[in-house]
């Protein structure tokens, strides 16, 4: 039987983050430009092969001065490193709708491995006959590991920006033909 492949849908699908600001308020933030390439056994998902890429250039916290610096080199460095990159290496099944997504993420040129929560949301068809199947994507990174370091003391104490990130994701692909 040959591999299923499964294109992301790009109109329902989102990569986002959230990070502390000044140690009491969460800032979040989106890449726009950003793929998810997928294969499986069948079409129930069965033994997935999964990678993603995301356009560092595209990252959008809703102020152009802000990303303008998360793109320099005090952050993603975005003419050296322009693009962050994910590939899957296990999953490991929880229950019938949760996973943990173990692979290697790589960022600004350094590679390290993650884990990501993975609830499944099932497999349906469209009103136009698509099979398509939707995915909600967590997980916790420190953005120190991938030497994105940039930080400023607060007279109270702390940091501007926590080394924590929260991965916040939904993604829905369709059955390729």
């Amino acid at each position: 039987m040959s591999k299923v492949t499964w294109n992301m849908d790009p109109t329902h699908s989102e990569l986002g983050f959230k990070v502390k600001h000044m140690m009491v308020t969460n800032l979040s933030g989106k890449f726009t430009d950003f793929s998810v390439q997928a294969s499986s056994d069948d079409d129930q998902f069965s033994n997935p092969a999964i990678s993603f890429s995301a356009k560092i250039a595209s990252v959008n916290t809703g102020q152009e001065q802000r990303d303008t610096h998360l793109r320099s080199p005090e952050f993603f460095d975005v003419e050296a490193h322009p693009e962050m990159t994910f590939k899957a290496s296990k999953m490991e099944k929880i229950s019938d709708e949760n996973y943990k997504m173990h692979g290697d993420l790589t960022i600004k040129g350094v590679s390290k491995p993650v884990q990501l929560d993975v609830e499944f949301g099932g497999i349906g068809k469209d009103p136009w006959g698509n099979t398509k199947a939707g995915f909600t994507v967590n997980g916790k990174i420190k953005r120190s590991d991938f030497g994105l370091t940039w930080n400023a003391p607060l007279e109270t104490g702390g940091v501007l920006v926590s080394d924590e990130v929260r991965i916040n994701s939904e993604i829905q692909l369709v059955k390729g033909a």
